[in-house]
Formats: structure tokens, sequence, C-alpha cells
């Protein structure tokens, strides 16, 4: 409704201003309201197999406006493949990173966002009960900024806990990143060193066929809501709730 009464180009000046505060106010909420439920695994996504190196891509020009161009912005692109995720949370994931990021280099420094894959074996996996063995693709996004103390790295996706300024943050961007790449049925590592900067690695269970996004696979399987989407690699089976329609292989 703001919106509407600010398209009244007879609206005075006075009225203008409080209702683009009103607009403001409205935005912010539903905001915060997105990122509490993202955090809670409450959101509802709407997952697809996509290339992980073209959802980065398509996500590259919007990131290089958000960051200035005093940042220099970095794509390495190790090796591509799929992920089963809604492609939209994987910008946002890249965008609350990205402004993290900004933040710790003002003025200036370097953001680089690299994609790649990894094979997890049992002895890695040991020691953390959130790491499944198999293959995963991996997003890593990483700055030239201050870092974070070890300390803060304990807190870093406790919801509203933030290391900015009062008025520069919700304290909610990471703990949405966590809650959207739980739901994908990921997991995120941080690597970070006060004064040389900060490294976060996300990784997505890797999705081998295709098929999954066009049409029946080998098995002929047909997947559909409230149904479950088995993503299997050679030494990995993963379950995922999917919200529509899809195929497994």
């Amino acid at each position: 409704y703001s919106e509407l009464l600010l398209m009244d180009k007879s609206l005075p000046e006075r009225a203008r201003a409080d209702l683009q505060e009103i607009h403001r106010a409205a935005v912010r909420a539903s905001d915060l309201t997105r990122q509490l439920l993202a955090f809670s695994r409450k959101q509802v996504l709407t997952p697809r197999v996509l290339s992980l190196e073209s959802a980065v891509r398509e996500s590259q020009k919007m990131i290089q406006r958000l960051i200035g161009e005093d940042i220099e912005l970095r794509y390495i692109a190790n090796q591509d493949g799929n992920i089963l995720a809604d492609p939209t949370q994987i910008g946002q994931i890249l965008v609350n990173l990205a402004v993290n990021g900004r933040d710790a280099m003002a003025p200036g420094g370097k953001l680089t966002i690299e994609t790649g894959s990894a094979i997890l074996d049992q002895d890695y996996a040991a020691d953390d009960p959130e790491i499944k063995p198999g293959h995963w693709m991996v997003l890593s996004v990483s700055d030239t900024g201050s870092g974070i103390s070890p300390e803060a790295q304990k807190h870093l996706f406790e919801p509203f806990f933030t290391t900015k300024a009062v008025g520069r943050g919700t304290g909610l961007g990471l703990a949405t990143i966590y809650g959207i790449v739980k739901q994908s049925g990921g997991f995120i590592k941080v690597y970070s060193e006060v004064g040389t900067g900060t490294t976060f690695k996300i990784y997505f269970p890797q999705v081998f066929n295709e098929a999954t996004a066009t049409g029946p696979g080998p098995s002929g399987a047909t997947v559909r809501d409230t149904d479950r989407v088995d993503l299997a690699g050679p030494d990995q089976l993963q379950a995922l709730t999917v919200d529509k329609t899809a195929t497994a292989g």
C-alpha cells in the first residue's frame, strides 16, 4: 500500500518522506522474517538440479555492484558439477558472504569465489558428525579482510550475533546461510586468521544424474510432493526432501 501511495505525484514532500520510512520498515521486517525462516529451516525451497558454476556466474555482476569498484572480485572455476538446491538461495548465500567480506575489507581488498569438487573419506568425516563420506561440490568465498577472532568464530552462526557496529547488521546473515545449507543437505567450514582474512567453504552433495531435472532416469522412478530424492554417488547416499515433482535416477 505504501508503494501505491508513493505513486501519487500530488503527494506533499513531508508525507512522501514518511511513507518512504514506512516502506523501508516493511521491507526490513520482510527480510528479517525470511532470514528467521531460513535459519529455522522452515523456509519453503524450490530445489532443482543445477550447475554450481552457472549459479555463481549468474550472481557475479550483482556481487560486483554490492562490493563496489574498490574491491577486486575474482572467480576461480576448478571443476563444475551439479547440486540439488534452490538457485535463489545460492544467490542469497553469495550475497550475504560478499557483503560480510566487503565490510571486513573496507576500504579495498580482494574477494575470491571458487567452485570445485571434493571426495571426503571416512577418516576425514570421523571427527565431525555433520560430515558424511562421499562426493561433494564445494563453494568457497574468501576475503582479505580483518579476519575473525577464535572466540567470535564459536558464535558465527548464532542468530543475532554480529561483530559489526550498531545499525550495520541484523546478525542474521550467517545464521540464514547456515539454515539454507542445512536444508540443502550440506555443511559449512570456516577458516580465519585475524589480520589476514576469512574463508567460508560450503559443501553440497554432488548430483551425478542430470536426468533428475529433465526426465526419468535409468530406474524410471518418479518422485512427487513430500517424497525423497536419493542422490547416489560411488561412496554416498544422501536423501533430501523436495517440495516439487522431480525424477530420480
